[in-house]
């Protein structure tokens, strides 16, 4: 769906605390969590103003974006 959110809270909300601590105790997961949050942004802004951008682009932002949520949830489950 377009424009839908995909931070991680909403993604994993069973992580809630979790997030916070980590956010704020380990600076690998908070530096990939900025450029998460960073790129879920700026995706969901490219969708919802139409703003135009080869498809290329925008499948590599994703899977960039999955990537990025794969490493976090690794961090977060290990």
């Amino acid at each position: 769906m377009l424009g839908e959110s995909h931070d991680l809270l909403h993604e994993f909300p069973e992580y809630a605390d979790k997030i916070a601590e980590l956010r704020a105790s380990n600076d690998v997961f908070h530096n990939l969590m900025d450029e998460y949050d960073w790129l879920d942004a700026h995706i969901r802004n490219l969708e919802e103003l139409h703003n135009p951008v080869s498809d290329f682009h925008m499948e590599e932002m994703k899977k960039r974006r999955v990537l990025l949520k794969d490493r976090l949830y690794a961090i977060l489950h290990g």
